[in-house]
């Protein structure tokens, strides 16, 4: 029998609006130059994605479903919908969602969807809301569950729960918590740092609802300086069509451009920063000096000097359109 569960993203939606009216009058009556703060073209484009992924969520959940309930149906396992299960449950989906996480971030095709909700330079309540339009990437993670005799039904109910407590991350209101918190829970202090665009914060902070799998597992790292949001190749469109497609098609372009068979597995299922070795024989390029890079600590993002290259440098090929 089908677990009956509420909706939990539906009755939190009063909420959401809410607080995000709360965070944008906060802005205009206690304003903060450090914060990234509102831009309303770049919050459009967040609602806009945010409305557009549950008309695609739909699309995507009819096969993810019927996977899903063969596997449970095959499976002799099953776990009773119950106060204390349902809680051993959001354990469970926590752990397998900072997996799922990780995976989007170090594997490029499944980046090409993660890298909607990080493409917003700004960094407030309504970055929460700018979700895929593919999230079809997401669901092999969660099998296990199923497998282990997890009601779809139940997934779905922990998958919104988590959801749901991922909104209120997104936020430069809120400084740091008490200790306890902070080393226990997602913050926004912590989520602050996964949105980051420096090099040290890259990677980072993976955690749904608990920070302690990044703890485990070496991914953590705690906000010191004041974190410059986006990708670290920007792009500059506030087309939703294109914030949900440009990494696709940068994949496609490299593949297309790419030597070999393994280059082009590289291209698709390497990290999204993954250049092939050099070919044997290659005229070895003389390096050029990196720019110079000066930036007070927790200030503005660097401002760059650029060192002039030699004469005798050897031009290089261009970089892949990739974004990170």
């Amino acid at each position: 029998m089908e677990p009956n569960l509420p909706d939990v993203v539906l009755w939190s939606i009063p909420a959401f609006v809410l607080l995000t009216v709360i965070e944008m009058v906060s802005y205009r009556f206690h304003p903060d130059e450090d914060a990234a703060g509102y831009d309303t073209k770049d919050a459009a484009t967040s609602l806009t994605m945010g409305l557009g992924s549950l008309g695609f969520d739909l699309l995507w959940k009819i096969p993810i479903l019927a996977v899903y309930m063969g596997v449970y149906e095959l499976t002799p396992l099953r776990v009773p919908v119950l106060w204390w299960t349902v809680l051993l449950m959001l354990l469970a989906q926590d752990f397998f969602y900072y997996w799922s996480h990780r995976g989007h971030h170090v594997i490029r095709i499944l980046w090409a969807c993660h890298v909607v909700h990080h493409s917003s330079r700004k960094f407030n309540l309504t970055t929460a809301l700018r979700q895929p339009w593919t999230s079809a990437t997401v669901w092999p993670f969660y099998l296990p569950l199923i497998a282990c005799g997890v009601h779809p039904a139940a997934l779905a109910f922990c998958q919104s729960a988590n959801l749901v407590y991922q909104f209120w991350v997104h936020t430069e209101r809120v400084g740091k918590l008490p200790r306890a918190f902070e080393y226990v829970l997602n913050t926004p202090s912590h989520h602050r740092v996964h949105h980051a665009s420096q090099g040290g914060y890259l990677d980072r902070n993976y955690g749904g609802i608990l920070i302690v799998w990044d703890r485990m597992f070496g991914s953590f790292a705690a906000e010191t300086e004041r974190p410059v949001y986006g990708l670290t190749k920007n792009i500059a469109t506030h087309n939703p069509l294109r914030v949900a497609t440009h990494e696709y098609a940068a994949i496609a372009r490299d593949v297309r451009a790419a030597g070999s068979w393994s280059e082009r597995a590289g291209r698709v299922f390497r990290g999204p920063g993954w250049q092939p070795s050099p070919r044997p024989g290659a005229e070895a390029a003389v390096p050029v000096p990196a720019p110079v890079s000066v930036q007070a600590a927790g200030g503005p993002a660097p401002v760059r000097a650029e060192a002039p290259a030699p004469a005798s440098v050897t031009a290089a090929a261009p970089a892949p359109e990739h974004t990170r």
